[in-house]
Order: structure tokens, then C-alpha cells, then sequence
């Protein structure tokens, strides 16, 4: 009761306590010990016009703690309402915010609970509230149930981050004001980012370090993790920074080359539109991306380049799909208009009959199957074309130095993988990349010197001892 009397600054206040059931005087108790020693950043924020506590930290700072504090006492300040807890999966959602060391049974008094239903996720107060956890990695699992607000955690490591983050939305709808708290070490992950963004509009941004919780934690864990100080992983998993994913891509911004604003396009030689479609005809996942690139030579002394002369993504369902890749292929690029000499469409899913469909409407279309090679193995495979400067990007009519604003995203996706939210552009780009230099369009390996083959003299002979 020492901690209790330390806020009990007027005979108001104790006879308000003293006016409690047994049962609630038990819950002010544990929440006034709480905020006794919670740090700073683990404090609610003040006001109500916010509806979303993102709470940015490092590891360790105590996140975890921090939302089971907060959302047990969402639950019992309002008897008889409903709250959601999501984490990125069934076993998370148990073990981390159900049953961990900072978990909600760690942190809800015994006295206050009523029943847990270890198989459900569920955990019923005696004031008629319930707290129910849901794992992220089943998105449609948020279909049906209601909740007045609720907690999610690790929000960046959520597999379905967009689809799981939607579906819940839709089930946060009741009381007169609804509450969430997201705590996660970020990741400059899309949702997170727009999140960070719409700080101060219905969204409050709490940021704080490992450090700040330094002396909770075991001292050969200050060991390990502080070895990443001065890192980008530190950045991120110890100042919870959010870091520009284009700083850890494989392709850098400054390769792409700008062709000036002020230059007419140059002749091209050959042009190929790349297709990545939707692996299926479900359009709120995957887009169908398209990039068209076109063979020059910018001057006779240098090597044949390739500039990017258009780039879209739709979502598209199939037979909406056919009719505009007949449209597109009647395109003319560059001057005085070259047209399309071969549309290359990854032979998977959607595509599969795409180009049968396409091949019998007369359209020079080539399947493009990348054997076993993953994602990364296909753009490390034609990064060094991009390295060497060959390929170019339109410069801005408006905004000079900077590429067309059709181009943008484009570059975003390519210089930002694998942190990148799709990778519709990246596969368009590294397939038609791999074609043109496969067909020696972009051969940017000079051949070896041709020089006679001789015996110096001077050197002793080696000799296989093998075959004598």
C-alpha cells in the first residue's frame, strides 16, 4: 500500500479508494503500481483524439509490457466490452502476449480473471469483458468478430500485413471511440510508414530505445545486442529507426542513368514489353506489372543501353487482362516509332494462358521460365548491367535531375527489394533484362584479348606426373 499512499494527496482521494469493492480496490492497486514505474514512452498518451497508439521501440524497451498493461485496463475501466489481441501468429499470440514473462497473465491480477481459454485465446474478466487474441498469419480469422479496440503486436512482422490489417479494421467498431495500440520495432514496411505519417492527425507516435529500459534487462543481453550499435540493423532493432529501405537494396538509385528532358528519344532498335501477372485473378494481392524497354546505342563509341519507356501496374483480373495487352502491344516508341518486336510474359499462373491466348491472336509473345532461380538470384543476375550505367531512365519534363513521375515507382520498388512492399516491377525488369542480354543486346563482359598461346622459355615446364 506504500506505492498507493504516495498519490493519495487529499482525504477526497482516500475515501474514493476506501469506497471500492474489494475486487476493484485489487485492480487500482495493480494499475497504480504500474504507472509508478513505467517509463515514460510505456505512459498512454493524453487526449482522445487519437484512435491509434503506434508505439515505435527497440528490443527490449518493453512493448509487450507496456500494451498487456494497457489493454487489461481498456477491459476493466469499461466492464462488459470486447478486445482484440493480434500478433503475427497462433503461437505468438500465446506465448508472447497470453502467457509470456510480460504477457497479460503475468500482469492481469488473479483476482480479476474469471476464466482463460488456452485453446480460444480468450480471457474473461469478472466484469463481463473479454479479451480475445487472433493470429495475423489468418487475415480472414478477423471476419465476424466486433471489438471496442484492441492491441497488435509486432505489427512489422506480420506476414499478411495489409490484408490482416484491413480485415481488422473492420471488426474495431464498437463504443463510442475505439482504441488501438501497435507496438512493434519497425520496419519500413508500407502500413508502417503510412502509420508514422498520419502522426498527429488520428494516430499518436511514441518512439523510444533499447536504452531506455537498459536496467530491466540481463546484463549479457546489453552485451549482445549493443555490439550492433553504430549499424543499420541497429538503427532499426535498437532506436527503432525507421530506415529508408533504398539504403539496404541490391540496385542503388544513382546507377540509373537520366536521359535528358531537353533530347529527343533516340532511334531504338528493338523493343520488348515484360509482363509480370497476377500469379491468380484475385486483385486485392498482386498486380499485373508491365515495364517496356527499348535498344540503343547513345553514341557510336558506346555500347548498346536499354531505356525503361514505360512502366504501369493494374490490378487486373484475366479477362480484363487479354484486351489491354492487345492494346499496349500496338504501341509505337521512340522516334520516328518502333513498334513492339516481342512481349515476354512469365509462363506461370495467369500467364500460362495469357500466351497461348495472345500467340493465337498473332502477337510475337515468349514465355519466359526462370528455372529455379529465386527473385534474388534473378536480380543479382542482371544488376551489373544496371551498375554499368546502361540503363537509362526519361528525365522529369517539370522536375529536373529527377526521373518521370510514371518512372518513380519503378525505381522506388527496384532500389528498395527486398524490403520492397511488391516486387511486380522487379520481376518485369530482371526477365526482359535477362532476355536482352542473353540475346547479346547488353553483353557488358568485353570478350577476352586474343593472344597467341607461347612457351617462355625462360620458365621451367610443369609437368603432369600422372600422365608420364
Amino acid at each position: 500500500m506504500s506505492n498507493l499512499a504516495a498519490i493519495f494527496k487529499s482525504d477526497e482521494t482516500r475515501k474514493a479508494y476506501n469506497a471500492l469493492s474489494d475486487v476493484q480496490k485489487i485492480a487500482y492497486q495493480a494499475r497504480t503500481n504500474w504507472l509508478l514505474q513505467a517509463h515514460p514512452h510505456q505512459i498512454m498518451p493524453s487526449g482522445d483524439w487519437w484512435a491509434i497508439w503506434l508505439l515505435l521501440a527497440g528490443r527490449g524497451a518493453g512493448k509487450t509490457r507496456t500494451a498487456a498493461e494497457q489493454i487489461w485496463w481498456w477491459a476493466w475501466e469499461t466492464p462488459k466490452t470486447r478486445w482484440l489481441v493480434a500478433a503475427p501468429t497462433s503461437f505468438d499470440v500465446r506465448s508472447t502476449c497470453y502467457e509470456g514473462d510480460s504477457g497479460l497473465l503475468a500482469v492481469i491480477p488473479p483476482e480479476l480473471i474469471e476464466d482463460y481459454n488456452k485453446a480460444l485465446h480468450e480471457i474473461t474478466l469478472v466484469n463481463g469483458s473479454m479479451i480475445k487474441g487472433i493470429p495475423a498469419s489468418e487475415p480472414n480469422r478477423f471476419r465476424g468478430p466486433q471489438f471496442h479496440g484492441g492491441w497488435c503486436d509486432e505489427l512489422a512482422a506480420w506476414d499478411y500485413l495489409q490484408e490482416a490489417w484491413d480485415m481488422m479494421q473492420f471488426g474495431i467498431r464498437l463504443g463510442k471511440k475505439t482504441k488501438l495500440i501497435c507496438t512493434t520495432t519497425p520496419k519500413p514496411k508500407e502500413l508502417i510508414v503510412k502509420l508514422n505519417d498520419r502522426d498527429g492527425e488520428d494516430v499518436v507516435v511514441t518512439r523510444a530505445s533499447t536504452y531506455a529500459n537498459l536496467g530491466n534487462l540481463s546484463e549479457n543481453f546489453r552485451k549482445q545486442i549493443l555490439q550492433y550499435e553504430g549499424t543499420t540493423l541497429g538503427r532499426q532493432e535498437i532506436h527503432a529507426e525507421i530506415i529508408d529501405p533504398e539504403e539496404s537494396g541490391i540496385v542503388k538509385r544513382k546507377w540509373f542513368k537520366l536521359w535528358d528532358a531537353d533530347k529527343p528519344f533516340p532511334e531504338f532498335s528493338y523493343v520488348v514489353q515484360s509482363y509480370d501477372t497476377a500469379f491468380t485473378d484475385r486483385t486485392n494481392n498482386d498486380p499485373t506489372a508491365c515495364t517496356v524497354w527499348g535498344i540503343f546505342r547513345p553514341s557510336e563509341d558506346k555500347g548498346a543501353c536499354v531505356m525503361l519507356l514505360d512502366a504501369w501496374g493494374d490490378y487486373l483480373t484475366y479477362p480484363d487482362l487479354k484486351p489491354r495487352l492487345l492494346d499496349e502491344y500496338e504501341s509505337l516508341y521512340g522516334e520516328p516509332g518502333k513498334k513492339v518486336d516481342l512481349m515476354l510474359i512469365e509462363d506461370k499462373g495467369s500467364g500460362i494462358s495469357l500466351i497461348q491466348d495472345l500467340q493465337r491472336a498473332g502477337v510475337m509473345v515468349r514465355a519466359y521460365n526462370p528455372g529455379r532461380a529465386d527473385k534474388m538470384q534473378r536480380l543479382h543476375m542482371v544488376a551489373n548491367i544496371i551498375a554499368a550505367g546502361r540503363v537509362y531512365i526519361p528525365e522529369s519534363m517539370v522536375h529536373e535531375g529527377m526521373p518521370r513521375d510514371w518512372a518513380e515507382p519503378f525505381i522506388n520498388q527496384m532500389c528498395s527489394f527486398p524490403e520492397s512492399t511488391h516486387d511486380d516491377y522487379v520481376d518485369s525488369c530482371t526477365q526482359a533484362l535477362r532476355l536482352l542480354r542473353d540475346m547479346n543486346f547488353l553483353n557488358i563482359d568485353p570478350p577476352p584479348p586474343d593472344t597467341d598461346m607461347y612457351i617462355d622459355e625462360r620458365k621451367p615446364r610443369r609437368v603432369n606426373p600422372y600422365a608420364v
